[in-house]
């Protein structure tokens, strides 16, 4: 069984939360983003899927298994929980949480309330025509997902043409790229927008769970 990492109150709103395709959980970011939340009053609970746990391990550099395999692995984690939830993750994680959400049997349903996500990969690195998006009407839980404006894995021009159902709550940060890190001369700080981003989710988080 995969290692939860836990952080903020043991009553707070849980949300499962995975990391992206290079870095593990215990990534500055993942980390600055699963503190603040819970400072919010967020339980969040954090693994890294099998093939990052090896590579955590061995410092052997493994790629990604398969999406079929690793959304296995992450319904694996949710089913071991077996209580309501918000799932999601950075990048690939956030991707992983939504397929699983779209495959969701009707009893498994009833412990999804959101999906929360950061830096969507709509698309692999430069091929903008492979999007990742056939699966979103499937989903019938609230969407949550934050987004670089200038991501270059679907920046807010591309996203706006995808044609994506309107319920999905956007927060798209000004000049982020896919980790949600402005530029300079933007005026912004990397800070900035893990913050707001922080603010956001943990709001979303709670509605989804306590309404």
């Amino acid at each position: 069984m995969m290692k939860l990492i836990y952080n903020g109150p043991s009553d707070g709103p849980l949300f499962l939360f995975a990391h992206g395709a290079g870095a593990p959980a215990t990534s500055d970011t993942m980390e600055i983003i699963a503190m603040g939340l819970a400072e919010q009053g967020i339980r969040v609970a954090r693994f890294n899927f099998p093939y990052m746990q090896q590579r955590v391990d061995n410092g052997t550099r493994r790629p990604p298994e398969r999406a079929p395999k690793l959304i296995i692995q992450y319904r694996d984690i949710i089913t071991n929980i077996n209580k309501p939830m918000v799932i999601g993750g950075k990048s690939m994680g956030g991707r992983i949480a939504s397929l699983v959400a779209s495959e969701l049997t009707v009893n498994e349903k009833s412990n999804i309330k959101g999906i929360a996500c950061l830096g969507f990969p709509f698309h692999p690195a430069n091929k903008p025509d492979s999007l990742r998006t056939a699966h979103f009407p499937l989903i019938k839980q609230p969407v949550f997902i934050a987004q670089g404006d200038r991501d270059k894995l679907g920046n807010k021009v591309e996203v706006e043409s995808y044609g994506l159902p309107d319920g999905i709550q956007w927060l798209w940060l000004e000049d982020g790229d896919h980790d949600l890190k402005p530029r300079v001369k933007s005026g912004f700080t990397h800070q900035d927008h893990l913050q707001k981003t922080v603010i956001e989710m943990a709001k979303f988080i709670k509605l989804a769970l306590l309404s």
